[in-house]
């Protein structure tokens, strides 16, 4: 693979906040002489990272090595410009360190190196500048224009560790006017890396200074002649590039161009190879993804080489130029322009202004000028010249080479200013040049050379810190663990610039806690870790497509839900082999208004029992209610247990609500599969031949097979009613009346008949699934006559246990169902309802961690343990609301060490299982309706639903996912979804209620 490495700077213009005490334009002061009280926002630094005292006032703490962590703490940028207090600066105790004392100077002397010192706040106007903008640009805002670009790279992703494969990589200008190609092997492993094998080429004069077409074909001869002395078996290679296009580079015809084009063109007019350009990178980003992985990944690069950049991992949703809300992307944001005349005017030096006066690109690239290793030689020489001729050094005599531009390497400035051996460097530098320093001249050479470059450090170090204030303010966190890459000759050449660095960014950002990484082999390696990750990502991306391809279900699939669904409640009706039972409920009327008295009603539908005060008065219904659990133990022993336990409940609630020795009327919510066979004895011996409009609901409701979890024994094919009023007389002294047994989504169609007489449905989607409706009673061959209505529980959750959902089940279906207490049954529970999801989700995330899509292939203990990926996680994992950081956290919680690629895929997961059953039960739903509207002979069917469930509820898009579907198998309905409140409980009530109401008119 070939990876291409590209940096191009501009320049902006933006207006920003004026220093405390200054106005628009006004340059600060230099710093005080010596006796004069110093500012308290200057800065000094550590003698041993600043052996002369030319930094500054800095509160330091112990040095630090290189790779250690710092603590630094982000500041909003409007608070950044407020000047710090000496204890704020000084938290260990200021200190004057020891150094050279620049009064004993000539003043001219003092004069040149007191420019370049700057103050804290100096430096915390610059970093609130710099952040200012940088949020600009990222919101794109062009008024004022913001000086930095904020260029999206579309690497959204940083390594794993786990890259595998050969790359090919070209860097074109990353080491001045040469061309480096090198073939790097990826092992995946840190026991087994191999060395990248290399070739650097000259890059000529005259194609340097030539036509865009010249370099390219230039590059693409280079890279047939490397691949020739390596062959390769396989000519379809893919290349990242690395291209330096600043630098002296003037190449025509290729800036506005589509340079990634020009090389591939290049390529083809070669024709040796078949090469692809996979990615194209510019050094920071290279810098970045080629740093060794630490304990966390590295999500910032800083360059200071020849020039000077830094990139970092935005939230995507942050960046306006993508239009993304999900996920990262690596921004890189060109500070090498930044300019603030309120923010950098008073730092900068006469010198400054000369060298970007005589530079190739005047008033551009000023922040560059005054860090990167192109310039700070530069600087140092025309310093020098300056005190030269002033008679301040080597006794006012100046060498044809002093005088000479670009005659101190930055090399040279850094050998010069080491406080071991800079002075004997000094001396054999300044001979070379055609000069004869004296000692004092030396020491006052090495003077500048630390000035110049304590500066540079400085300035780096709060650039820095506004990318830190930058990402802390965008993952919303207090602290902020982050790795940040180093990279360039700087770095290399000069470690006390680290040093500086590590210091000052510990002082404007104390509450991050930052290692610094050295890049491995420059932007090289970085550039085939781009291409890797790219075609990592893409490869997992290709998996995840095919294992999700399954629940994405198409139009034709969920009319044939439809379909299929709508035969089967045709077979259940006529008392045929379906897999819906279409259970009679002798239902047949909904609350009229009149219903009046206090009623107690049981909720028995899952892991919690409810017991219900109910007191329907005129338009009002007051419920009073306390929830009790039912232990696993209780809900999988025996049935007389369970049903003891249910009394032992009812009559605490009594005891609480001063109800001991009342007889109320009582209805029994029981949301398991039953079937109403006939009439029970009537209550209280009332005569039950009572309105055509209410068949009785005492009835014995005969327990089909348990769900749910679920297993009590003895219960399947008895008599519910029997084994509660059995439990009644055991427990002696206690009166209970059950009037109605009730399932728990005809309660909820019934609470919500209470409001809109249209509710003609209920639906339940919570823990199970299930659903009943308003039938044709002379289609219900079960129960005599053909006048009316009768409301039909279908128990629809064991829809397809006959096979016919075969088609859409998927294996991670299967191994739900093979797990599950009832194997085979609720095959449509199990793809919809609350108790199964999380488990979906759970099978397809140990899938793809098993092929090394996520978590690095690395399994948890916990992820292996079975329901402990509840479905409360999809909600809240898929809720709009929650930034990517908190779909994180809820995983971490669960034991899972996750990327951010990692949570959006699990994102992404948890959506596709969850479309699905929101699909599958609107098509359910559709299959209703439209029974309804033809039952009835309307060409349109204005009709509510009545919906509990904390699936429903509660999911973010769950209910709109459901409408949506309906609204498309369905068009000549009209459907509105009204969410019951307290369907079981309220809903059992009322259907008491309104038996007591239907007796009783019948007694009279």
């Amino acid at each position: 693979m070939l990876g291409l490495k590209v940096v191009n700077t501009h320049c902006g213009i933006m207006a920003t906040i004026v220093p405390p005490g200054l106005h628009p334009g006004e340059r600060a002061s230099s710093c005080p002489q010596e006796g004069m009280p110093r500012p308290s926002g200057s800065l000094e630094l550590d003698p041993r990272t600043d052996p002369y005292g030319l930094g500054g006032f800095l509160g330091t703490p112990d040095v630090l090595q290189p790779g250690t962590a710092l603590s630094t703490r982000h500041r909003q940028y409007e608070n950044l410009t407020q000047p710090a207090s000496a204890d704020s600066v000084f938290h260990r105790g200021v200190r004057r360190k020891q150094g050279l004392d620049l009064s004993c100077m000539r003043p001219k002397v003092q004069e040149c190196l007191q420019q370049f010192k700057v103050t804290r706040t100096q430096l915390q106007q610059i970093q609130a500048s710099l952040l200012c903008s940088m949020e600009q640009a990222l919101k794109g805002q062009d008024n004022p224009a913001p000086s930095v670009r904020m260029l999206p790279t579309y690497v959204r992703s940083t390594p794993h560790g786990t890259e595998q494969g050969d790359f090919l990589v070209l860097e074109l200008g990353a080491a001045g006017a040469s061309l480096r190609v090198l073939w790097v092997t990826l092992t995946g492993t840190k026991e087994h890396s191999v060395e990248p094998r290399s070739r650097e080429f000259v890059i000529p004069q005259e194609v340097i200074l030539g036509t865009g077409q010249q370099l390219f074909d230039f590059a693409a001869r280079c890279l047939s002649e490397f691949l020739d002395a390596y062959p390769v078996e396989n000519k379809g290679l893919k290349l990242g590039t690395l291209i330096s296009w600043t630098k002296g580079f003037r190449c025509s015809g290729v800036e506005g161009q589509d340079v990634v084009q020009l090389l591939r063109d290049a390529i083809q007019r070669q024709g040796t190879y078949s090469i692809d350009v996979v990615a194209m990178v510019n050094d920071t980003v290279g810098t970045m993804m080629g740093c060794e992985l630490g304990p966390g990944p590295c999500e910032v690069g800083l360059i200071v080489d020849t020039g000077t950049n830094a990139c970092y991992m935005e939230e995507a949703r942050h960046v306006t130029a993508l239009d993304e809300d999900r996920g990262r992307t690596c921004v890189s944001i060109e500070w090498g322009s930044f300019y603030d005349e309120e923010a950098l005017g008073p730092v900068l030096t006469t010198f400054d202004r000369a060298l970007d006066h005589e530079s190739l690109i005047p008033g551009a690239q000023r922040f560059e000028k005054m860090i990167g290793g192109l310039y700070l030689g530069e600087l140092v020489r025309r310093v020098l010249v300056h005190l030269c001729q002033h008679g301040a050094l080597f006794g006012g005599c100046a060498s044809p080479a002093l005088l000479s531009g670009g005659s101190i390497l930055l090399e040279q400035v850094a050998e010069m200013g080491d406080p071991a051996t800079g002075i004997a460097h000094v001396h054999t530098i300044l001979q070379d040049s055609g000069l004869s320093p004296q000692a004092s001249d030396a020491e006052l050479v090495q003077s500048v050379c630390v000035a110049v470059c304590t500066r540079a450090a400085q300035l780096c170090a709060a650039a820095l810190a506004a990318v830190l204030a930058r990402l802390q303010r965008g993952r919303e966190q207090q602290t902020l663990p982050v790795a940040v890459a180093t990279g360039g000759r700087v770095f290399e050449r000069h470690p006390r610039f680290l040093r500086i660095l590590k210091e000052t960014v510990m002082l404007l950002a104390p509450e991050c806690d930052v290692s610094f990484i050295p890049s491995v082999d420059g932007g090289g390696r970085g550039v085939a870790m781009v291409t890797a990750v790219a075609a990592r990502l893409a490869a997992h991306r290709r998996i995840l497509e095919e294992t999700l391809a399954p629940f994405q279900l198409n139009s034709e699939q969920l009319t044939a839900v439809q379909a299929q669904m709508r035969e089967a409640m045709i077979r259940g009706l006529r008392g045929e082999a379906s897999s819906l039972r279409m259970l009679p409920t002798y239902v047949r009327a909904t609350p009229d208004g009149s219903e009046r008295g206090d009623f107690l009603a049981l909720d028995l539908g899952g892991t919690n029992f409810r017991v219900l005060l109910v007191r329907v008065a005129e338009g009002s219904v007051q419920i009073i209610n306390q929830v009790y659990s039912i232990p696993e133990c209780v809900a999988q022993g025996s049935g007389q247990k369970l049903f003891d336990h249910i009394v032992d409940c009812i009559v605490d609630f009594q005891k609480r609500q001063g109800l001991s020795g009342q007889s109320l009327p009582l209805g029994f919510t029981f949301s398991f599969p039953c079937k109403q066979l006939g009439l029970d004895q009537p209550w209280s011996g009332w005569c039950c031949c009572f309105s055509f409009l209410l068949w009785s609901v005492w009835l014995q409701g005969i327990l089909l097979n348990w769900t749910k979890g679920f297993n009590a024994s003895g219960c399947e094919g008895q008599d519910v009613v029997y084994l509660l009023r059995e439990a009644i007389r055991r427990r002696q002294a206690v009166e209970l009346n059950v009037v109605a047994i009730v399932n728990d989504t005809v309660g909820t169609m019934m609470s919500c008949g209470y409001d809109d007489p249209r509710c003609e449905m209920g639906l339940i989607v919570g823990t199970g699934t299930n659903a009943c409706y308003m039938e044709e009673l002379r289609n219900v061959a079960s129960v005599p006559g053909d006048a009316g209505h009768m409301c039909i529980n279908m128990e629809w959750g064991a829809f397809g246990d006959d096979g016919s959902l075969g088609m859409l089940s998927t294996c991670f279906d299967a191994s739900v169902d093979q797990a599950s207490i009832n194997p085979g049954k609720q095959r449509f529970e199990k793809m919809i309802s609350g108790m199964y999801l999380g488990e979906i989700v759970r099978h397809i995330l140990l899938h793809l961690t098993d092929l090394g899509v996520l978590f690095r292939g690395q399994k948890t203990q916990r992820l292996q343990t079975r329901d402990i990926f509840k479905t409360k996680f999809l909600s809240e994992i898929e809720s709009d609301s929650l930034a990517l950081r908190q779909v994180r956290a809820i995983l971490e919680d669960l034991g899972l060490t996750l990327t951010s690629d990692d949570a959006l895929m699990v994102l992404e997961v948890c959506q596709a299982v969850s479309r699905r059953a929101a699909q599958l039960c609107g098509a359910g739903v559709a299959a209703v309706v439209e029974k309804i509207r033809e039952n009835r002979g309307l060409r349109e069917l204005t009709v509510s639903v009545g919906v509990d469930g904390t699936l429903y509820k509660l999911h973010p898009h769950f209910s709109r996912l459901v409408s949506a579907t309906v609204q498309k198998l369905a068009p000549q309905c009209t459907v509105t979804f009204l969410q019951s409140e307290d369907g079981s409980g309220k809903g059992a009530a009322l259907v008491t209620a309104v038996a007591c109401r239907l007796t009783q008119t019948a007694h009279v």
